[in-house]
């Protein structure tokens, strides 16, 4: 089996595959700070959740955006798995040319995102992935990564709000009722909410322009995407699942298995 894992600066996602079929995922608290041994006891208690062990696993690709964690992960997989742990970053096998100025900047998990993308939906496409940031990408007719654009995510931009204003307490995010908020709560779920809507409009509307306009399908992810997609015109459809299906795919064609 595969264990895939893609973490990211407030939560890690990881999911098990048996083949193509995903078996088991969870999502947890991303945290900085953890050693080999706490990420073992962490895994062993999920992985047995789903009624399997540490030794079923027999493959690990891990996309991460916090450095510190990476050879966390390493000793993790190498002590307590028995595997070699595939990180994703420069010199592996994407299978996606990357045409940024300097590749090696791409965050990991925008570049699984954008394999899982192709596969799912085709060339050209924008892929939006609602986490800690909202990050955009561009994926070009030759099917070539192009760059993108990042803006701040949705729970960062609420704990910004209530932190830097007074008298604007931190809400529960969940669909306003309507644009015209009757009180602050509701007014800051609509601002933030239908803002960030316009926001992902705005940018993904210009990168189909950029793509060479007419049909240039899109593709959200992450852990904010139910909230927005629903009031966004531009916005087709939300995969949950998207960076996991990524990182299975980086897998198999670095024949980790």
């Amino acid at each position: 089996m595969l264990l895939a894992i893609d973490i990211g600066n407030t939560h890690t996602v990881a999911g098990l595959f048996a083949g193509d079929e995903l078996e088991a995922h969870w999502r947890v608290a991303t945290d900085p700070h953890a050693t080999g041994d706490q990420l073992a006891a962490l895994y062993r208690s999920l992985v047995e959740l789903a009624g399997l062990s540490l030794g079923s696993i027999d493959g690990m690709v891990v996309s991460s955006v916090v450095p510190t964690l990476s050879g966390c992960y390493q000793r993790f997989a190498a002590e307590h798995v028995g595997v070699e742990a595939l990180l994703v970053g420069p010199g592996i096998r994407t299978g996606m040319p990357i045409l940024t100025n300097n590749p090696h900047e791409v965050g990991a998990d925008r570049i699984v995102n954008a394999v899982a993308a192709l596969e799912e939906v085709g060339a050209p496409c924008v892929v939006v992935d609602f986490g800690t940031a909202t990050t955009f990408c561009a994926i070009s007719a030759g099917g070539e990564y192009l760059g993108g654009a990042i803006a701040p995510g949705l729970e960062v931009s609420l704990e910004a709000l209530a932190s830097r204003a007074a008298q604007r307490a931190m809400v529960d995010l969940r669909p306003p009722d309507a644009v015209i908020g009757k009180t602050t709560a509701a007014s800051l779920r609509a601002g933030l909410i239908l803002g960030f809507a316009g926001l992902v409009d705005g940018i993904v509307g210009r990168m189909q322009e950029e793509l060479g306009g007419g049909e240039v399908p899109t593709i959200a992810t992450g852990g904010c995407a139910e909230l927005v997609v629903p009031h966004a015109a531009t916005l087709e459809r939300v995969d949950p699942l998207l960076t996991l299906k990524g990182l299975k795919l980086v897998g198999a064609r670095n024949q980790i298995m």
